[in-house]
């Protein structure tokens, strides 16, 4: 039993979200025959829910900072609209026409971040001007009609990895990726581990990190196997949703911008004194979050196959959802990009199950709602009695507590023993008020 809890980073009996979405997808195996866990529906789970995912990413780093952004879907319809009519009506090329919708994200993201990093108005009041904003902006420019996409553009959205070499009754490709992802978390810890072994630093026993590995390599491969021996092989949309994972992991937790973030948002008066520039940082992610909300947009009318105008209802409530039920803090200053995936896969798999079993879209929507409202209850519950929250529980080397700024300050520490938000001056930052 002390291997095991050694294993998960404390109490067996408090995984979290992680455990939730097992028990999740144990029990709709279960109730729907064996449905769950098929080939064709772990695909469409990915395929279908891989835009709100997106969206997570960019969410969580604007919960982190103390904000929220209300305008997300409104925004990826209104560049799904223009990309579509770009296709349509100009002959833009496919690749110019997603260059064109980042584009356009990232000014609507620059546009947002201006009133609130530099004029000072709450991103939620600006954020719900661009809601009602941009969502007329998307009917006004495709007159509220359908505007299908060429086919090539639909690759983005609803393509998969070809078959490639011999026949081996699985997606080659795909065994190929589960291989790959692998290899590289291996070799990551142990050069990780050998740096800690270089400074003299603790490091984990030696079986319990082994363990581990073989135990997430076998997750991946399950997944990777099951998928490559159905019909059609790992989608391309969660390949970009991988590689955006792994880009924003690394940037939140590796990169001093990262640190920043979460000074920002748990103590932002501290931040600042420290050297911060809490006005460059809430651009950032208000421009960043425009972007991924672009490029969720673009992903879903390839998809669908074409632009219309209720494209985007209701995403940025299913982001937010899944940010807050992976573990984000509402006063700001803790989350992780992973803890936002586990979220939102936690959501989509509820739905996807819900769906399976014919409940209706109303009582769907009524335990969504449930669900979230118990997931931040237990967090904070946890918090109050002194045990690991969900953010703890899924990374245990990590410590957080209920207040931002003194969990804004631990994640530094994390990162940085001088817990230097800024390290060119060498500055700490202080939590007390």
């Amino acid at each position: 039993m002390s291997f095991i809890k050694k294993l998960f980073g404390g109490d067996i009996r408090q995984l979290g979200m992680i455990g939730a979405l097992v028990f999740l997808i144990a029990f709709f195996q279960w109730s729907t025959d064996g449905l769950t866990l098929t080939p064709d529906n772990v695909n469409n789970i990915i395929r279908g829910n891989a835009h709100i995912l997106v969206l997570a990413i960019g969410m969580v780093m604007v919960i982190i900072a103390g904000h929220i952004d209300l305008s997300v879907g409104s925004v990826s319809a209104a560049v799904g609209i223009v990309v579509a009519m770009a296709m349509k009506e100009w002959g833009l090329h496919w690749i110019l026409a997603i260059l064109l919708g980042l584009a356009f994200g990232a000014l609507i993201g620059a546009w947002q971040g201006w009133w609130t990093a530099h004029i000072g108005i709450p991103a939620f009041i600006v954020t719900l001007a661009g809601m009602l904003f941009f969502r007329g902006l998307n009917q006004f420019i495709g007159k509220s009609n359908t505007i299908p996409v060429p086919p090539e553009f639909q690759v983005i959205g609803a393509g998969s990895l070809p078959e490639v070499g011999p026949s081996t009754g699985y997606n080659n490709l795909t065994v190929l990726l589960g291989l790959l992802g692998c290899a590289l978390i291996v070799v990551g810890t142990l050069r990780n581990r050998a740096k800690l072994t270089r400074i003299n630093a603790e490091v984990e026993e030696s079986g319990v990190m082994w363990a581990r590995l073989i135990l997430i390599c076998a997750v991946i491969m399950g997944v990777m196997l099951l998928i490559a021996s159905g019909a059609k092989g790992f989608p391309v949309s969660g390949l970009i949703l991988v590689a955006l994972v792994i880009v924003y992991g690394f940037l939140t937790s590796k990169t001093i911008l990262g640190r920043h973030i979460y000074a920002v948002g748990g103590n932002r008066h501290a931040a600042e004194l420290s050297g911060v520039k809490s006005k460059r940082v809430n651009f950032f992610v208000m421009a960043n979050m425009s972007m991924l909300a672009a490029l969720a947009g673009m992903m879903f009318v390839a998809r669908s196959n074409a632009s219309g105008p209720f494209d985007g209802v209701g995403w940025e409530l299913d982001a937010i959802a899944a940010v807050f039920i992976g573990g984000a803090a509402v006063t700001g200053g803790v989350g992780t990009v992973v803890g936002s995936i586990v979220g939102g896969l936690v959501m989509a798999v509820l739905n996807n199950g819900l769906q399976l079993e014919g409940i209706g879209a109303d009582r769907t929507q009524m335990i969504k709602g449930l669900v979230l409202l118990i997931a931040v209850w237990f967090d904070l519950y946890s918090k109050k009695q002194g045990k690991p929250s969900i953010i703890g529980r899924l990374f245990p080397g990590k410590k957080d507590s209920g207040d931002g700024g003194v969990a804004a300050a631990t994640h530094l520490e994390t990162q940085n023993p001088a817990r230097a938000a800024v390290q060119d001056t060498g500055t700490t930052i202080s939590t007390e008020s």
